[in-house]
Protein backbone atom coordinates (compact mmCIF):
# COMPACT_ATOMS: atom_id res chain seq x y z
CA UNK A 1 0.00 0.00 0.00
CA UNK A 2 2.87 2.58 0.73
CA UNK A 3 4.36 1.37 -2.13
CA UNK A 4 1.37 2.27 -4.34
CA UNK A 5 1.28 5.50 -2.61
CA UNK A 6 4.64 6.57 -3.42
CA UNK A 7 4.48 5.67 -7.19
CA UNK A 8 1.39 7.30 -7.39
CA UNK A 9 2.96 10.53 -5.55
CA UNK A 10 5.93 10.33 -7.96
CA UNK A 11 4.08 9.88 -11.09
CA UNK A 12 1.61 12.84 -9.83
CA UNK A 13 4.78 15.17 -9.04
CA UNK A 14 5.84 14.27 -12.49
CA UNK A 15 2.74 15.70 -14.33
CA UNK A 16 2.63 18.43 -12.03
CA UNK A 17 6.43 19.45 -13.39
CA UNK A 18 5.65 18.88 -17.15
CA UNK A 19 2.03 20.57 -16.61
CA UNK A 20 3.66 23.90 -15.19
CA UNK A 21 6.52 23.30 -18.00
CA UNK A 22 4.08 23.37 -20.74
CA UNK A 23 2.08 26.43 -19.16
CA UNK A 24 5.41 28.52 -18.89
CA UNK A 25 6.63 27.40 -22.65
CA UNK A 26 3.24 28.22 -24.00
CA UNK A 27 3.13 32.18 -23.86
CA UNK A 28 6.72 32.23 -25.49
CA UNK A 29 5.22 29.58 -28.19
CA UNK A 30 2.27 31.58 -29.20
CA UNK A 31 4.79 34.91 -29.10
CA UNK A 32 6.53 32.90 -31.68
CA UNK A 33 4.01 31.89 -33.62
CA UNK A 34 2.26 35.55 -33.47
CA UNK A 35 5.19 36.92 -34.91
CA UNK A 36 5.61 34.15 -37.69
CA UNK A 37 1.90 35.33 -38.43
CA UNK A 38 3.01 39.15 -38.21
CA UNK A 39 5.76 38.65 -40.86
CA UNK A 40 3.57 36.58 -43.00
CA UNK A 41 1.16 39.09 -43.28
CA UNK A 42 3.37 42.15 -43.30
CA UNK A 43 4.29 41.09 -46.63
CA UNK A 44 1.00 42.37 -48.25
CA UNK A 45 2.68 45.93 -47.12
CA UNK A 46 6.03 45.19 -48.21
CA UNK A 47 4.56 44.13 -51.95
CA UNK A 48 3.01 47.77 -52.31
CA UNK A 49 5.91 49.46 -51.70
CA UNK A 50 7.80 47.30 -54.09
CA UNK A 51 9.27 44.45 -52.40
CA UNK A 52 9.42 41.46 -54.40
CA UNK A 53 8.55 37.91 -52.66
CA UNK A 54 12.07 36.85 -53.39
CA UNK A 55 13.38 39.45 -51.19
CA UNK A 56 10.94 39.49 -48.79
CA UNK A 57 11.69 35.58 -48.45
CA UNK A 58 15.32 36.21 -48.69
CA UNK A 59 15.25 38.93 -45.86
CA UNK A 60 13.08 36.58 -43.30
CA UNK A 61 14.81 33.38 -43.84
CA UNK A 62 15.68 32.01 -40.23
CA UNK A 63 14.08 34.50 -38.52
CA UNK A 64 11.73 32.45 -36.20
CA UNK A 65 11.38 34.59 -33.28
CA UNK A 66 11.58 38.07 -31.99
CA UNK A 67 14.73 39.25 -30.66
CA UNK A 68 14.66 39.64 -27.26
CA UNK A 69 18.21 41.85 -27.33
CA UNK A 70 15.92 44.74 -29.05
CA UNK A 71 13.62 45.52 -26.66
CA UNK A 72 15.02 45.40 -23.51
CA UNK A 73 17.84 47.66 -25.51
CA UNK A 74 14.60 49.87 -26.69
CA UNK A 75 13.89 50.42 -22.54
CA UNK A 76 17.25 51.68 -21.73
CA UNK A 77 18.83 54.44 -23.90
CA UNK A 78 22.12 55.94 -22.25
CA UNK A 79 22.01 59.21 -24.06
CA UNK A 80 18.94 59.87 -21.93
CA UNK A 81 20.16 57.86 -18.92
CA UNK A 82 22.82 59.71 -18.23
CA UNK A 83 23.43 63.56 -16.91
CA UNK A 84 24.41 66.09 -20.03
CA UNK A 85 27.81 66.71 -18.74
CA UNK A 86 28.71 62.74 -17.48
CA UNK A 87 27.13 61.64 -21.14
CA UNK A 88 29.23 63.92 -23.14
CA UNK A 89 32.94 63.13 -21.03
CA UNK A 90 32.27 59.66 -21.71
CA UNK A 91 31.74 60.40 -25.84
CA UNK A 92 34.15 63.50 -26.16
CA UNK A 93 37.85 62.18 -23.80
CA UNK A 94 41.86 61.91 -24.75
CA UNK A 95 41.32 58.51 -26.29
CA UNK A 96 38.69 59.59 -28.95
CA UNK A 97 40.35 62.79 -29.71
CA UNK A 98 43.25 60.13 -30.36
CA UNK A 99 41.65 57.85 -32.31
CA UNK A 100 40.29 61.06 -34.45
CA UNK A 101 43.33 62.32 -35.10
CA UNK A 102 44.83 58.73 -36.12
CA UNK A 103 41.68 58.87 -38.84
CA UNK A 104 42.08 61.98 -39.86
CA UNK A 105 45.73 60.75 -41.27
CA UNK A 106 44.91 57.64 -42.79
CA UNK A 107 41.72 58.94 -44.34
CA UNK A 108 43.52 62.41 -45.26
CA UNK A 109 42.85 62.12 -48.95
CA UNK A 110 39.04 60.93 -48.64
CA UNK A 111 38.84 64.05 -46.02
CA UNK A 112 40.52 66.24 -48.71
CA UNK A 113 37.99 64.57 -51.64
CA UNK A 114 34.56 64.75 -49.41
CA UNK A 115 35.52 68.66 -48.16
CA UNK A 116 35.97 70.11 -51.58
CA UNK A 117 32.85 67.75 -53.22
CA UNK A 118 30.77 68.61 -50.56
CA UNK A 119 31.85 71.62 -48.68
CA UNK A 120 31.63 70.10 -45.16
CA UNK A 121 34.68 70.53 -42.98
CA UNK A 122 36.42 67.13 -42.02
CA UNK A 123 36.01 68.08 -38.44
CA UNK A 124 32.52 67.51 -38.52
CA UNK A 125 32.37 63.87 -40.13
CA UNK A 126 35.06 62.66 -37.83
CA UNK A 127 33.26 64.11 -34.94
CA UNK A 128 30.16 62.35 -36.29
CA UNK A 129 31.83 58.83 -37.01
CA UNK A 130 33.48 59.05 -33.35
CA UNK A 131 30.11 59.81 -31.41
CA UNK A 132 27.73 57.06 -33.97
CA UNK A 133 30.46 54.26 -34.27
CA UNK A 134 33.62 55.13 -32.28
CA UNK A 135 35.21 55.31 -35.39
CA UNK A 136 33.67 51.74 -36.80
CA UNK A 137 34.90 50.13 -33.67
CA UNK A 138 31.34 49.19 -32.52
CA UNK A 139 30.52 47.54 -36.38
CA UNK A 140 33.25 44.99 -34.81
CA UNK A 141 31.28 43.91 -31.80
CA UNK A 142 28.68 41.42 -32.24
CA UNK A 143 27.15 41.86 -28.86
CA UNK A 144 26.09 45.34 -29.79
CA UNK A 145 24.46 44.54 -33.57
CA UNK A 146 21.45 43.34 -34.59
CA UNK A 147 20.19 41.74 -37.93
CA UNK A 148 18.23 45.05 -39.00
CA UNK A 149 15.04 43.19 -40.55
CA UNK A 150 14.72 40.99 -37.31
CA UNK A 151 15.17 44.02 -34.82
CA UNK A 152 12.57 46.11 -36.96
CA UNK A 153 10.05 43.86 -37.21
CA UNK A 154 10.64 43.04 -33.71
CA UNK A 155 9.65 46.25 -32.71
CA UNK A 156 7.00 46.89 -35.29
CA UNK A 157 5.58 43.26 -33.77
CA UNK A 158 6.12 43.80 -29.91
CA UNK A 159 6.86 47.54 -29.04
CA UNK A 160 3.72 49.75 -29.68
CA UNK A 161 5.36 52.95 -28.97
CA UNK A 162 8.14 52.40 -31.94
CA UNK A 163 6.03 50.18 -34.68
CA UNK A 164 4.87 53.41 -36.88
CA UNK A 165 8.40 54.16 -36.60
CA UNK A 166 9.91 50.74 -37.19
CA UNK A 167 7.43 49.42 -40.47
CA UNK A 168 8.53 52.34 -42.33
CA UNK A 169 12.32 51.40 -41.50
CA UNK A 170 11.56 48.03 -42.24
CA UNK A 171 10.34 48.32 -45.69
CA UNK A 172 13.22 50.85 -45.98
CA UNK A 173 15.60 48.05 -45.21
CA UNK A 174 13.91 45.57 -47.44
CA UNK A 175 14.48 48.30 -50.51
CA UNK A 176 18.02 48.60 -49.18
CA UNK A 177 18.48 44.17 -49.85
CA UNK A 178 16.91 44.61 -52.99
CA UNK A 179 19.00 46.72 -54.25
CA UNK A 180 21.78 44.70 -53.92
CA UNK A 181 23.88 47.20 -52.08
CA UNK A 182 24.63 44.87 -49.80
CA UNK A 183 24.05 40.95 -48.61
CA UNK A 184 21.46 39.86 -45.99
CA UNK A 185 24.53 38.60 -43.86
CA UNK A 186 26.27 42.51 -43.54
CA UNK A 187 22.76 44.10 -43.07
CA UNK A 188 23.47 44.87 -39.17
CA UNK A 189 22.64 47.85 -36.91
CA UNK A 190 21.83 49.17 -33.92
CA UNK A 191 18.35 47.52 -32.18
CA UNK A 192 16.34 50.39 -33.63
CA UNK A 193 17.89 49.81 -37.31
CA UNK A 194 21.10 52.34 -37.41
CA UNK A 195 23.26 51.00 -40.12
CA UNK A 196 27.18 51.32 -40.53
CA UNK A 197 30.05 53.52 -39.46
CA UNK A 198 27.50 56.77 -39.18
CA UNK A 199 24.50 54.79 -38.50
CA UNK A 200 22.10 56.02 -41.07
CA UNK A 201 18.68 54.61 -40.48
CA UNK A 202 17.26 52.92 -43.30
CA UNK A 203 15.19 55.62 -44.77
CA UNK A 204 18.16 58.49 -44.68
CA UNK A 205 20.30 55.51 -46.34
CA UNK A 206 17.84 55.67 -49.24
CA UNK A 207 17.53 59.51 -49.59
CA UNK A 208 21.68 60.18 -48.86
CA UNK A 209 23.59 57.27 -49.08
CA UNK A 210 26.85 57.52 -51.68
CA UNK A 211 28.93 54.96 -53.41
CA UNK A 212 32.14 57.54 -52.72
CA UNK A 213 34.57 54.53 -53.67
CA UNK A 214 32.71 53.82 -57.26
CA UNK A 215 32.69 50.04 -56.82
CA UNK A 216 28.94 50.36 -57.67
CA UNK A 217 27.58 50.06 -53.75
CA UNK A 218 26.64 52.18 -51.59
CA UNK A 219 28.66 50.68 -48.24
CA UNK A 220 28.14 52.27 -45.35
CA UNK A 221 29.28 49.14 -43.37
CA UNK A 222 32.68 48.34 -45.11
CA UNK A 223 33.02 51.46 -47.02
CA UNK A 224 35.16 54.30 -44.67
CA UNK A 225 34.53 56.34 -48.00
CA UNK A 226 30.75 55.76 -48.91
CA UNK A 227 30.29 56.18 -44.95
CA UNK A 228 31.27 59.57 -44.85
CA UNK A 229 30.48 60.52 -48.16
CA UNK A 230 26.67 59.69 -47.14
CA UNK A 231 27.15 62.07 -44.16
CA UNK A 232 28.24 64.74 -46.10
CA UNK A 233 25.68 64.83 -48.51
CA UNK A 234 23.19 64.52 -45.73
CA UNK A 235 24.69 67.40 -44.20
CA UNK A 236 25.27 69.90 -47.20
CA UNK A 237 21.40 68.99 -48.32
CA UNK A 238 19.98 69.84 -45.13
CA UNK A 239 21.43 73.05 -45.07
CA UNK A 240 25.21 73.09 -43.75
CA UNK A 241 26.85 76.74 -44.33
CA UNK A 242 30.62 76.40 -44.76
CA UNK A 243 32.49 78.52 -42.12
CA UNK A 244 29.70 78.77 -39.45
CA UNK A 245 30.31 77.89 -35.89
CA UNK A 246 27.53 75.71 -34.40
CA UNK A 247 26.84 77.36 -31.80
CA UNK A 248 28.10 78.82 -28.58
CA UNK A 249 28.20 77.58 -24.85
CA UNK A 250 26.42 80.72 -22.74
CA UNK A 251 25.91 81.44 -19.03
CA UNK A 252 22.22 82.45 -18.58
CA UNK A 253 20.87 85.11 -17.35
CA UNK A 254 18.20 85.01 -14.28
CA UNK A 255 14.53 83.79 -16.55
CA UNK A 256 16.44 82.00 -18.89
CA UNK A 257 14.31 79.01 -19.30
CA UNK A 258 11.37 81.18 -20.45
CA UNK A 259 13.50 81.80 -23.69
CA UNK A 260 13.86 77.72 -24.28
CA UNK A 261 13.53 76.72 -27.91
CA UNK A 262 12.59 80.36 -28.96
CA UNK A 263 15.00 81.45 -32.29
CA UNK A 264 16.28 84.80 -32.47
CA UNK A 265 19.59 86.57 -33.23
CA UNK A 266 22.99 86.84 -31.62
CA UNK A 267 22.23 90.57 -31.26
CA UNK A 268 18.70 89.95 -29.64
CA UNK A 269 20.08 87.33 -27.53
CA UNK A 270 22.97 89.44 -26.38
CA UNK A 271 20.43 92.48 -25.80
CA UNK A 272 18.58 90.23 -23.14
CA UNK A 273 21.94 89.31 -21.48
CA UNK A 274 22.75 86.40 -22.52
CA UNK A 275 26.51 86.04 -22.50
CA UNK A 276 29.44 83.71 -23.54
CA UNK A 277 31.22 82.69 -20.03
CA UNK A 278 34.18 85.14 -21.43
CA UNK A 279 31.77 87.85 -21.70
CA UNK A 280 33.03 88.27 -24.91
CA UNK A 281 30.32 89.27 -27.74
CA UNK A 282 29.50 86.90 -30.37
CA UNK A 283 30.59 86.81 -33.80
CA UNK A 284 27.94 87.56 -36.94
CA UNK A 285 25.46 89.46 -34.49
CA UNK A 286 22.82 88.99 -37.09
CA UNK A 287 23.51 84.90 -37.09
CA UNK A 288 19.91 83.57 -35.87
CA UNK A 289 20.04 80.74 -33.11
CA UNK A 290 18.02 78.92 -30.97
CA UNK A 291 18.22 78.70 -27.06
CA UNK A 292 18.80 74.57 -25.54
CA UNK A 293 19.02 74.10 -21.94
CA UNK A 294 19.64 70.28 -21.93
CA UNK A 295 20.50 70.38 -18.34
CA UNK A 296 17.43 72.39 -17.34
CA UNK A 297 17.39 75.84 -15.35
CA UNK A 298 20.42 77.21 -13.59
CA UNK A 299 22.73 74.63 -15.98
CA UNK A 300 24.89 75.98 -19.15
CA UNK A 301 22.99 76.75 -22.10
CA UNK A 302 23.53 77.03 -25.53
CA UNK A 303 22.79 79.16 -28.66
CA UNK A 304 22.17 76.79 -31.58
CA UNK A 305 22.85 77.71 -35.04
CA UNK A 306 22.11 76.55 -37.91
CA UNK A 307 24.76 74.00 -38.76
CA UNK A 308 23.25 72.20 -35.09
CA UNK A 309 20.20 72.12 -36.24
CA UNK A 310 20.81 70.63 -39.42
CA UNK A 311 23.17 68.10 -37.98
CA UNK A 312 20.15 66.60 -36.79
CA UNK A 313 18.80 64.58 -39.42
CA UNK A 314 22.18 62.27 -38.62
CA UNK A 315 22.43 62.86 -34.75
CA UNK A 316 19.34 63.19 -33.15
CA UNK A 317 19.24 63.18 -29.52
CA UNK A 318 20.36 66.91 -28.97
CA UNK A 319 22.94 65.20 -26.68
CA UNK A 320 24.50 63.24 -29.06
CA UNK A 321 24.67 66.55 -31.12
CA UNK A 322 26.40 68.66 -28.06
CA UNK A 323 28.92 65.65 -27.52
CA UNK A 324 29.62 66.10 -31.73
CA UNK A 325 30.05 69.93 -30.96
CA UNK A 326 32.39 69.54 -27.98
CA UNK A 327 34.07 67.18 -29.97
CA UNK A 328 34.57 69.69 -32.87
CA UNK A 329 36.35 72.12 -29.93
CA UNK A 330 38.29 69.48 -28.86
CA UNK A 331 39.84 68.20 -31.89
CA UNK A 332 43.06 67.57 -32.50
CA UNK A 333 43.39 70.68 -34.57
CA UNK A 334 42.79 73.23 -31.53
CA UNK A 335 44.03 74.08 -27.71
CA UNK A 336 41.45 71.75 -25.69
CA UNK A 337 38.67 73.29 -24.22
CA UNK A 338 37.50 72.74 -19.66
CA UNK A 339 33.85 72.33 -18.97
CA UNK A 340 31.86 73.84 -18.06
CA UNK A 341 32.58 77.56 -18.09
CA UNK A 342 35.01 77.45 -20.86
CA UNK A 343 33.59 79.39 -24.09
CA UNK A 344 33.39 76.89 -26.82
CA UNK A 345 32.40 77.46 -30.31
CA UNK A 346 33.82 75.51 -33.37
CA UNK A 347 33.65 76.61 -37.37
CA UNK A 348 34.08 74.59 -40.16
CA UNK A 349 36.27 75.54 -42.70
CA UNK A 350 37.95 74.71 -45.64
CA UNK A 351 41.02 75.20 -43.65
CA UNK A 352 40.18 72.75 -40.79
CA UNK A 353 40.33 75.27 -38.61
CA UNK A 354 38.56 75.29 -35.50
CA UNK A 355 38.21 77.55 -32.72
CA UNK A 356 38.13 77.64 -28.91
CA UNK A 357 38.70 80.66 -27.33
CA UNK A 358 39.10 80.83 -22.86
CA UNK A 359 40.65 84.46 -23.59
Amino acid sequence: MIKTCTTFLRRASTALMISATVLLAAPSARADAGFQTWINSFYATAAKSGISKATYQKAFSGVKTPDPTVLEKARYQPEFKHKIWEYIDSRVNPYTQRIGKEMAAKHARTLDALERHFGVDRTILLAIWSMESNYGAVLEKDDRLHYVPRALATLAYADPKRAKFAKTQLIAALKILQSGDITPRELNGSWAGAMGHTQFIPTSYLLYAVDADGNGHRDIWNSVPDALATAANLLKKNGWQPGQTWGYEIKPPQGAAQYAGQTKTLAQWEALGFMRPNGKGFRNAGQRAELKLPGGAGSPGFLMTKNFLSSSATTPPIRMRLASGFWLTKSPAMAACTRPGADRTARSTSSRSSSCRTA
